[in-house]
């Protein structure tokens, strides 16, 4: 059976996309720590981060670097704190949270975010990635 996030990939489930290419997606978290908390997958299903290949993980990495950055520039904050849980959802996937303190990337702050704010937020990112 296919993860949410192969869902998601696939277009059988709306997601609030920041970008993709051939191997990897990235789209906003609709239950955010805080505004710009994203997440960046591979495309291929894998559910262990360090089971993916080396060029597929390191890749990973590359593509999260732009995505942190334009977040970065739209969302106010001292740097893109990055965290791989890969508890909740059997596919690898990377977490890029803004944070301004230590403690910046707090699961229990979690918080639902409304259609209209991830669109909004969403749109302000890509074009940073046009940039």
């Amino acid at each position: 059976m296919a993860s949410i996030f192969t869902k998601i990939i696939n277009g059988e489930i709306p997601c609030h996309k920041l970008d993709e290419n051939e191997s990897y997606f990235s789209f906003l978290d609709i239950n955010p720590i805080r505004p710009g908390h994203a997440l960046v997958i591979p495309k291929v299903e894998v559910d262990y981060m360090f089971d993916l290949d080396d060029e597929l993980l390191a890749g990973l990495h590359v593509f999260a670097k732009r995505i942190a950055a334009a977040i970065k520039e739209v969302v106010p904050c001292k740097r893109i704190g990055t965290t791989v849980l890969g508890l909740e959802v059997p596919h690898a996937h990377l977490h890029l949270v803004p944070i301004d303190e230590i403690h910046g990337i707090n699961f229990s702050l979690s918080q639902p975010a409304s259609h209209e704010e991830l669109a909004s937020l969403a749109e302000k990112i890509r074009d940073k990635l046009k940039d």
